[in-house]
């Protein structure tokens, strides 16, 4: 889905159509607070770290899942992923295996996640982190859910995008948010706000919390591979949360956008959409580039036609994140 432009106005001048709206949002927002009022909030025998937002999509909850799986497995301890499969076929529980299943299959997310970490695709959370647990984890690492109450968390981390904020504060359909931010923010053990110096400050300027949640503060930055991008000529397309954040990302590489594509979140990238920027690409003399959770969703005739541009989260200091860890019991093995 593709976000309507008047999402992101500010709060003050959300437009009339947030305002028509906002009787399908109240109505969103009292089956939201029905279910996360009744359960059945499973409690498992091992920490569970839920990484959720309160936006629909597209604030960086898949490098912030490899970041906390790398950091998990750092020190000594055997994290799952524990994911719906946004997209996906399969109903599981099932483990992805990353050279076997198809992002038709078991959603982009999880295939991404997969090469970092093992990864669980299950409808029914609980299920899924059961199996993870019987297959050796001490830490479940729930992708999203932060407003599924099939399990009890140990921890939610919060995901913001610095840039996009809370958009223009509503609830959807007449915003972009699957809760009020001020309810959302109250169940949150830690804010991660991702984005720049500049962006970072605009977001304590807009959206002032009182929060008791400390706030964690982290970029995303392309991995060094050893390509050269600068003055590349490049065809950009992208199907997540927000596309213009990759398109910004491979400006600052230094390539050269001949034309950019912005996709749906998820959309499939069929055979017939792939020819065409193929053909664009071709005519225009560029490169096709695309990112990481994309590219598991090409056909495979194209997987060595296009090139990707991986980020990972760079986070300015882990100390709130660790404190957060550690009162759960979760802290470092010693040897």
């Amino acid at each position: 889905m593709i976000e309507p432009a008047f999402w992101q106005n500010p709060p003050k001048r959300a437009g009339i159509y947030a305002v028509v709206l906002s009787p399908l949002s109240a109505i969103w927002w009292m089956l939201t607070t029905y279910r996360m009022k009744n359960g059945p909030w499973h409690k498992l025998g091992v920490p569970v770290i839920c990484v959720g937002n309160i936006n629909l999509g597209g604030t960086g909850k898949t490098p912030t899942v490899i970041a906390l799986a790398e950091r998990l497995r750092d020190w000594g301890l055997k994290p799952h992923v524990v994911s719906r499969g946004y997209g996906g076929s399969l109903q599981g529980p099932v483990q992805v295996n990353e050279r076997k299943h198809k992002a038709a299959e078991t959603g982009d997310e999880p295939l991404l996640l997969a090469a970092f970490c093992p990864t669980w695709v299950a409808r029914d959370r609980h299920a899924g982190a059961k199996a993870a647990i019987a297959a050796g984890a001490d830490v479940i690492l729930l992708d999203d859910g932060f407003q599924n109450p099939t399990l009890a968390k140990d921890i939610s981390i919060v995901v913001v995008d610095a840039v996009a904020g809370f958009g223009n504060g509503r609830v959807f359909p007449a915003g972009p948010l699957r809760e009020p931010a001020s309810e959302g923010l109250k169940r949150a053990d830690v804010i991660l706000v991702i984005g720049g110096d500049k962006a970072q400050a605009r977001f304590q300027t807009n959206w002032p919390t009182s929060a008791a949640a400390p706030i964690v503060r982290a970029e995303l930055a392309p991995l060094e591979t050893g390509m050269e991008w600068k003055g590349m000529k490049v065809l950009a397309f992208a199907g997540i949360g927000r596309p213009a954040k990759f398109f910004a990302t491979v400006r600052a590489l230094g390539a050269n956008i001949i034309q950019t594509e912005a996709l749906s979140d998820h959309q499939p990238l069929t055979l017939p959409l792939m020819r065409r920027l193929e053909a664009d690409s071709f005519f225009k003399g560029a490169q096709m580039v695309t990112t990481e959770k994309d590219a598991t969703r090409l056909p495979e005739a194209f997987k060595l036609r296009v090139l990707t541009v991986p980020v990972r989260l760079s986070v300015k200091d882990w100390s709130a994140i660790d404190a957060a860890l550690a009162a759960v019991g979760v802290s470092p093995k010693t040897a």
